[in-house]
């Protein structure tokens, strides 16, 4: 029997990371002091596309990525940039940030809406 739910869970994760707006994640988008990390699945990003210049890192290689010592580190994570994580609705995106933040990671934030919330707002898109 479950006795944590994913609601407890968001509750958690957003008590204690950065969530940023839409429009503040506007503001920063093309700031070369900050990265935005897609982490929804490879299929979603081939099908809506993504923030434009966004890195793509799959929330299931994420944590692995960011490690340097782990095998599959990416050295972007290395850069010392803020770190603006999104997924769909920003659900994947709080739990991927409070995880990179308890890993000793950051400074990460996420989009309060995810990408969803930066389509609505006009925010740039690469085209899948």
């Amino acid at each position: 029997m479950i006795t944590k739910g994913y609601e407890q869970l968001l509750e958690e994760a957003n008590a204690v990371i950065e969530t940023i707006s839409v429009d503040d994640a506007k503001k920063l988008h093309g700031d070369d002091s900050v990265t935005f990390v897609d982490i929804r699945d490879v299929r979603e990003v081939k099908r809506e596309g993504k923030v434009a210049g966004a890195l793509h890192a799959p929330r299931g290689m994420l944590e692995f990525w960011v490690d340097p010592e782990s095998p599959y580190h990416r050295d972007v994570f290395a850069s010392g940039n803020k770190f603006v994580l999104y997924c769909a609705s920003g659900w994947r995106s709080a739990l991927a940030a409070q995880s990179l933040q308890e890993m000793g990671f950051g400074p990460v934030a996420h989009i309060d809406g995810g990408f969803t919330a930066w389509k609505e707002a006009d925010g740039p898109i690469d085209d899948p």
